[in-house]
C-alpha cells in the first residue's frame, strides 16, 4: 500500500493507471475508520482494479461552532485498516493542499441541501460538494462509493455528478450497524455509556415505523409522532428533525404509498446522531 500526500503525485499515479486501462475505485473519508468505511472499501475492491481511499478532515464542511478541532483522528490505525482491506493508495492531503491561500471557489446545489441536515448545518453540503469535486479531479476515479447512512449526502453527490456530467459512477454502500443496532459513526466515540444506550432510540423508532407501515399505516404524522415520543424519553436528546420524505427529492410526503425515506437527526448531549430507513408498504 502506498501513501500519497500531494495532489501532483496523486494525479500522476491516477494518470498512469488510466493509461494502463485499469479501473479506479475511490472511497473518500475523514478517517477514524470503522467497519462502515471498510465495507465501502471492500465493495470498491470487488469492482475495480485499483482501490484508492482518502483521509482528509474537511474544514469547509464544519460550521463555526462544530467539532472540527476535536473531530476524532487516528491516522496510524486508519492506515493499518486500509492495508488490511486491500487499499492500493491512501491519499492524505493537508489543508493547504486542498484549500491554498486565496481559495474562493465552491460548488453548491440549489435544492437538495435545503432539507434534513442542511437546514441546521447551512455550510455543510457546500463544503462536501466542493471537496468531493476537488477529490474527483485529483484522484480521477471511475467509481466512487459513499455510505447510505449519510443518505442526503449520497443523493447530493449523485445529483452533482449528473448535473455536471462528471465521468464518475457513484455507488451507495449499505448502512452498517453495531450488533445492538446503533448506526456506525466516527462520532459515536464521543458518547458516554448512557448516551450510547439512549442513542438506540433512533433505530428502535425506525424499526417501529417499519412495522407500522407494513401493518397499513400510511400517515407520516402518526409515525413521526411515535418517533418523537420515543426519542424524547431520553433526557439528553434534542431532536433536530424527524422526516418522512421522497428518497429522490427529499421533499416530505403527505402519505406513504411507495418506498419512502424516514430520516432522523438527534443531538444526544453534544453528539449529533443520524439514522435512516426506507419504509416500504
Amino acid at each position: 500500500m502506498k501513501i500519497i500526500h500531494t495532489i501532483a503525485e496523486m494525479q500522476a499515479a491516477s494518470d498512469v493507471f488510466r493509461i494502463e486501462g485499469k479501473r479506479i475505485a475511490f472511497v473518500p473519508t475523514m478517517g477514524f475508520l470503522h467497519q462502515g468505511h471498510l465495507s465501502l472499501m471492500e465493495k470498491g475492491r470487488e469492482k475495480a482494479d485499483i482501490l484508492i481511499a482518502s483521509i482528509f478532515v474537511n474544514p469547509a464542511q464544519f460550521g463555526p461552532n462544530e467539532d472540527l478541532d476535536t473531530y476524532p483522528r487516528a491516522m496510524e490505525s486508519d492506515l493499518e485498516k486500509c492495508k488490511e482491506v486491500g487499499v492500493d493508495i491512501v491519499f492524505t492531503p493537508t489543508n493547504d493542499q486542498i484549500y491554498p491561500q486565496g481559495y474562493e471557489t465552491y460548488v453548491e446545489l440549489e435544492k437538495l441541501p435545503h432539507h434534513l441536515c442542511g437546514l441546521s448545518r447551512p455550510v455543510f453540503f457546500k463544503g462536501i460538494t466542493t471537496v468531493v469535486t476537488k477529490l474527483f479531479h485529483i484522484v480521477k476515479p471511475h467509481i466512487a462509493i459513499f455510505g447510505e447512512k449519510d443518505f442526503q449526502q449520497l443523493a447530493i453527490i449523485k445529483r452533482m455528478v449528473r448535473d455536471l456530467n462528471m465521468e464518475v459512477e457513484v455507488l451507495g454502500g449499505a448502512l452498517v450497524r453495531e450488533e445492538d443496532g446503533l448506526a456506525m459513526s466516527s462520532r459515536n466515540a464521543y458518547l458516554t455509556d448512557d448516551q450510547r444506550k439512549e442513542g438506540l432510540r433512533l433505530f428502535q423508532s425506525l424499526c417501529k415505523a417499519k412495522e407500522m407501515v407494513q401493518a397499513g399505516e400510511s400517515n407520516p404524522k402518526a409515525i413521526c409522532d411515535m418517533a418523537k415520543i420515543h426519542i424524547s424519553k431520553a433526557h439528553e436528546a434534542q431532536i433536530d428533525y424527524i422526516s418522512i420524505c421522497d428518497p429522490d427529492t427529499l421533499n416530505e410526503v403527505d402519505a406513504i404509498t411507495g418506498p419512502t425515506l424516514m430520516a432522523l437527526a438527534v443531538m444526544m448531549g453534544k453528539t449529533r446522531l443520524i439514522d435512516n430507513m426506507v419504509l416500504i408498504p
